[in-house]
This record gives C-alpha cells, structure tokens and sequence, in this order.
C-alpha cells in the first residue's frame, strides 16, 4: 500500500478518522497485511469478501471455507478466524449479559452473523432464562426448512433440558429473500402451540436474508 498517498492507507486513516471511516475491504485489508504478486493487500480483502458475499458471510465462515481463497496462508487464516470468533462471541455476551429484548438490534445482527452466510436452510434457536438472556444457540435443523422438516417435540426437549423459560427461534432463507413464507407462519404456529404447553413461550421469529432480517412479532405474525 505504499504508492497510496499516505491519507490513504487502510493503517493511517483508521488512525486519524477511525475504524467507521474504513471501507469492509479496507478494514480486511489491516488484517491481512500483505497481498499477491499481481494482486495488492486491497484487491484480495476485497476478494475474501466477495467469495463470502460479503461481512455478514464472512462472519459464518471457518477455517476450513478460508483455505479455499488463494493467497491466504495459515497466518491469513488463523487473524481471520480469530476476529471472525471475536465478533461472534462479542454478539453472544451482549444477549447473555442482559435480556434479549432489551437490545433489539443486537439479537438481529447475532442471527445475521450466525445464519446469513449458509449457502443452505439452518433453523436456529435461542433459548433464553426467565428473564429473556441467552442460555443457548442451538442450530438444530438443516435443508429444507418447513413444517414437516422441523419436529417441535425435538424443540421441546431441548427447552426442558435447559429449564428455559422463552425461545428465539430463526432460519435464513439463501436465496437472499428474507420474506416469511406461508410455510414459515404455518411452522411458528405449530411450535407456538407445542412450546405452549410446557409454559415456554415463543417471544419471535425471525427469518434471515442477505443482509435483511424480517421479524414475526414486527409483522404482527406472532
């Protein structure tokens, strides 16, 4: 990054601006360090995000999705990985910390980094105390996402197991689309009634896209 006019540079202008002036590509850049022959540190930041579509799939990523980007060594990858399991866990302690609807926001950007990037359906849950903090995240079904694929007994279990006292539950949906199906209402229904009757209420539901993230309680749905 040295032909950059000093200004420039990923390095002295989160210095002098701060990390929110930072491009997504610039902010990889800092960690990535150096570049390829043929490919500057900027270009192959900006390649990691495009392979992942982005921040939000970058955040889903392991290390074994990292080896498939060319020019990322075990030093690259391991930097990576430990910022990724950062963010991760930061969004983790925050809902564990206080309750989950005291802060909104944060329960939409946990699911986001937990959900966006899956190139398939994962249906998530957050199972939460008497007073709505995080006990556990569970991703407990995969593929087709829907009311027969999903067995609220399994939901059931699990909630007893860990004494909880309300679920989060959520899906993506890969196409990007984050509207709720008449399949996705359907299934709320019948978790809502299942869970009712061990006293374990459903406080939302929440479906991920790229980017976007669509509440059922927001809607009205619940």
């Amino acid at each position: 990054m040295k032909h950059l006019p000093p200004d420039a540079r990923p390095r002295e202008k989160l210095l002098a601006q701060g990390p929110a002036a930072l491009a997504d590509a610039e902010l990889v850049a800092l960690l990535l360090r150096t570049g390829l022959k043929g490919t500057s540190v900027l270009q192959l930041a900006q390649q990691v995000l495009d392979a992942f579509g982005g921040v939000a799939g970058l955040l889903h990523a392991d290390s074994s999705d990292l080896k498939r980007i060319k020019g990322l060594g075990p030093a690259k990858r391991a930097e990576l990985a430990a910022v990724v399991e950062l963010a991760r866990r930061s969004l983790q302690q925050r809902l564990a910390d206080r309750p989950a609807f005291d802060s909104p926001a944060a329960v939409k950007e946990y699911l986001c980094a937990k959900l966006a990037g899956f190139e398939h359906e994962v249906f998530a849950v957050l199972f939460l105390d008497t007073q709505h903090r995080l006990i556990e995240y569970a991703e407990m079904f995969r593929g087709t996402i829907d009311s027969a694929s999903v067995y609220p007994r399994e939901l059931v279990k699990e909630a007893l197991r860990l004494n909880a006292a309300a679920v989060i539950v959520s899906h993506n949906h890969p196409s990007g689309n984050p509207e709720p199906s008449r399949a996705d209402e359907v299934l709320t229904q019948r978790l809502k009634s299942a869970l009712a009757l061990v006293d374990v209420r459903v406080l939302d539901h929440f479906v991920v896209g790229r980017g976007q993230i669509v509440s059922f309680a927001e809607r009205g749905l619940l």
